[in-house]
């Protein structure tokens, strides 16, 4: 069975037949919810959030009657030392709920930002910043349909299957 620690994050019920975990509420923090299946552990590394000293819970494919299959991520550590558009950016169909004292307090939009700076890097090894690096690596959204954004130097394309 759950040891006394594990016991209050997260709860078994045993329902209609169906294996069902349920995972605490965090007092303050945010939760990163309808992120596509199968991407969350991708989310989670490029945000760092392997870095942090904070209590980190990651759900994949979990049931949601908007997508069938979800990923989400709770996080409980303040979301000010996040970039809002690298969110947008690595999946801005994704929700965001900000919680202090155990409440949600905001639901940021997001959306695929304009520009990106610092977010990713230009892989052409013409482009100016792979020689100068104290450059900003600046995309700019092209195409935001298919989520192609071009590096403002050399215009080399960066699709979202990229990611």
């Amino acid at each position: 069975m759950w040891s006394k620690g594990v016991e209050s994050m997260a709860e078994n019920e045993i329902k209609q037949g169906e294996y069902k975990l349920h995972v605490g509420k965090i007092e303050e923090g945010f939760v990163i919810d309808h992120i596509q299946p199968g991407r969350g552990m991708k989310i989670y590394r490029d945000l760092g959030l392997d870095k942090l000293d904070c209590c980190v819970a990651i759900i994949r494919n979990a049931y949601s009657r908007k997508m069938g299959k979800k990923d989400m991520i709770k996080v409980e550590c303040p979301i000010d030392q996040f970039n809002m558009d690298f969110f947008g950016y690595v999946d801005h169909t994704a929700t965001i709920d900000v919680i202090k004292n155990g409440e949600i307090i905001s639901k940021p939009h997001l959306e695929l930002p304009k520009k990106l700076t610092n977010v990713i890097r230009c892989h052409n090894p013409r482009c100016i910043t792979s020689t100068e690096q104290q450059l900003d690596q600046v995309f700019v959204l092209t195409d935001p349909e298919n989520g192609t954004y071009r590096c403002k130097y050399c215009e080399t394309a960066y699709r979202d299957d990229d990611k």
